[in-house]
């Protein structure tokens, strides 16, 4: 782009926006990672709960009953722990996505003037070409009269 007066705002703009986009990389990744780990603790706390029906059907002892129902309880605190932790996640991730957005708009907009002011640039350039070249074809006629006469 030729003198585009905007340029150092649009460079800036695109500086933002490189930079949210690796922020919400980076909070998908964290959001995708939460999700995994909710998901290992319920995959595990149905795995226990078959290991409690499998062992209940042979019967229980007061102390491995308790073991069992203390460990359930600390697993439920554990999951709703990490569904916290996934909303949270979820909620940043939206932000972040808002906010990538936002500065892609900008840069849409700054770029969309670029390319206005280019077209300008291009479009004065045209006219002198082609005022020379019509300088320079009358320069060039009027010569041809002047031999022949």
């Amino acid at each position: 782009m030729s003198n585009f007066p905007l340029q150092p705002i649009l460079d800036l703009s695109q500086l933002r926006l490189d930079e949210a986009t690796r922020r919400l990389g980076e909070l998908i990744t964290g959001e995708q990672a939460a999700e995994e780990r909710l998901r290992m603790l319920v995959d595990y706390r149905a795995e226990y709960h078959a290991r409690f029906l499998e062992a209940a059907k042979g019967g229980l002892g007061r102390d491995t009953w308790h073991n069992f129902q203390s460990f359930f309880g600390r697993l439920d605190t554990a999951i709703d722990q990490a569904e916290a932790m996934v909303e949270a996640s979820r909620q940043r991730t939206a932000e972040g996505k808002e906010e990538w957005i936002a500065k892609r708009g900008r840069v849409k907009a700054f770029d969309t003037l670029a390319q206005r002011h280019q077209s300008r640039v291009d479009y004065a350039e045209l006219k002198r070409e082609q005022k020379a070249l019509d300088e320079h074809t009358a320069q060039a006629a009027s010569r041809k009269e002047t031999d022949q006469a």
